[in-house]
């Protein structure tokens, strides 16, 4: 498994786990970000921050300190 902050343009990926404290794990899970869910990375920023990503129909920006915060898998 990697986290969210290595994956490249275009992959498919699913959530396997959030990691983080509860206030950080809430938050991202009040995203739309949970187990289970597939995500497509759109875009990178030229300096890798931040991240955009397709998700349940919609599209979210996130940092990359949150993204290390979210291990994801290969669909």
């Amino acid at each position: 498994m990697k986290t969210l902050r290595n994956a490249e343009v275009g992959e498919t990926l699913r959530i396997a786990k959030i990691l983080g404290d509860g206030p950080t794990k809430r938050r991202i899970m009040d995203m739309g970000i949970t187990k289970g869910t597939e995500i497509l990375v759109r875009k990178v920023a030229p300096l890798g921050d931040p991240i955009q990503i397709n998700l349940r129909g919609y599209e979210l920006t996130i940092r990359k300190h949150d993204a290390e915060n979210i291990m994801v898998e290969e669909v």
